[in-house]
């Protein structure tokens, strides 16, 4: 019997060793950075442990909670939400969140997590119950300033502070995806139509603006093809006229020196010969009101004497 009593005080003392052992060891606290430990002495808040080396008092103080200090980033679930216009969306986020007061976060609520995505899901159908659905898609930075704001002022109590609030996913129902795609692609054929008729139109501009254009550059080229017509046949006369004036001055002086107008009327006869001769090759009858058989009285009546022999 006594040999039996003294195996379970041996046993006795070697357990309560261990457990002796195993609570200094639990009193030895390293805090990494970023993180922070709550400890309780006799069931009341005494202290937070931040980062480094730290002792507790075995059976008396007592390790209660663990908390990071770095931003955490919450899945929120999907959920539906109910449009104003009556129209289910599937609607799903994330939010980043951070503990600020850990002894708030402790004692402040029992689940801060929980509680912070719970918020963000109700806040969200509110939200979602005033907007039709199309909004929904083009107001996502309001909805997520209003959810934030939200989250501003029931933090506080719980120690934690939400940075940011982001809507992931908006599904609607899978009939309301195909008339939307329908609307798009009617949209979309009726901006290529309006391309397409804005092309033709500006083409028919572009091709009566070009008709014009050549037109105009016609009617200028012709107009300025006259003009030089015009002005070259001008100088042309001008200069005939300028020779002949200069020949008229030259054969009046030439006369007027001694046998000047005996060799002005040789000139004259000849240059009647020859146009006489043209007039006879052509084959045509012609009647002249002078006699050419006499070439005597032709000559005289031509030049006003009778030439001499």
């Amino acid at each position: 019997m006594e040999d039996i009593l003294k195996i379970f005080t041996g046993i006795f003392w070697f357990a309560f060793t261990l457990y002796l052992a195993y609570k200094i060891y639990r009193s030895i606290r390293i805090v990494s950075a970023q993180e922070c430990i709550i400890v309780e002495r006799l069931g009341r808040y005494n202290r937070t442990l931040h980062a480094g080396f730290h002792l507790l008092v075995p059976f008396i103080d007592e390790d209660s909670y663990y908390h990071t200090l770095k931003e955490q980033a919450i899945d929120v679930p999907p959920q539906t939400c109910i449009t104003k216009d009556n129209v289910k969306v599937e609607m799903d986020g994330i939010l980043y969140l951070r503990v600020l007061d850990p002894q708030k976060a402790s004692y402040g609520i029992d689940d801060y997590q929980f509680a912070v995505t719970q918020l963000v899901q109700t806040t969200m159908r509110a939200i979602i119950g005033t907007m039709d659905m199309d909004t929904t898609f083009e107001t996502r930075e309001v909805i997520n300033s209003k959810i934030l704001e939200v989250l501003d002022q029931a933090g506080e109590p719980w120690g934690v502070r939400v940075n940011r609030y982001e809507i992931v996913n908006i599904t609607p129902p899978k009939s309301v995806i195909e008339a939307m795609e329908r609307e798009k692609k009617a949209q979309i054929t009726k901006k290529a139509q309006i391309s397409l008729s804005e092309g033709d139109r500006d083409s028919r501009i572009n091709r009566s603006l070009g008709v014009k254009e050549e037109a105009i550059n016609k009617s200028e080229g012709e107009k300025q093809k006259r003009i030089n017509e015009a002005e070259g046949a001008a100088k042309e006369i001008e200069s005939i006229t300028t020779a002949t004036a200069k020949g008229i001055t030259l054969l009046a002086s030439s006369i007027q020196n001694k046998g000047g107008k005996e060799a002005a009327q040789f000139r004259i006869a000849q240059r009647f010969i020859k146009e006489v001769e043209k007039l006879g090759k052509e084959g045509t009858n012609l009647v002249l009101p002078l006699d050419l058989s006499n070439f005597s009285s032709v000559m005289k009546s031509v030049l006003g004497k009778e030439p001499k022999p």
